[in-house]
């Protein structure tokens, strides 16, 4: 079974889409290459609350637990 964290890197895109993430108190703060890759069905069905979409900017909304999903994503770059 995959973890929270690879569940959202694969509906961020891939590991290879994702520039830079980082945990800010509820919501895991990325920056993706290419936008049109983020599966906002997949990050929801992985546990976000809520997705916000700004360009290549995506906030995911996760909870108390982003500053953790935040540091396996690094883990995985």
């Amino acid at each position: 079974m995959a973890s929270k964290a690879e569940k959202i890197v694969a509906g961020l895109g891939g590991i290879d889409n994702i520039d830079e993430v980082e945990g800010c108190i509820t919501r895991l703060r990325t920056e993706v290459k290419d936008a049109s890759k983020v599966d906002e069905a997949a990050l929801k069905a992985a546990g976000a609350h809520g997705v916000v979409k700004m360009g290549t900017a995506i906030q995911v909304v996760v909870g108390t637990d982003a500053d953790p999903i935040a540091a396996d994503i690094e883990d995985m770059m």
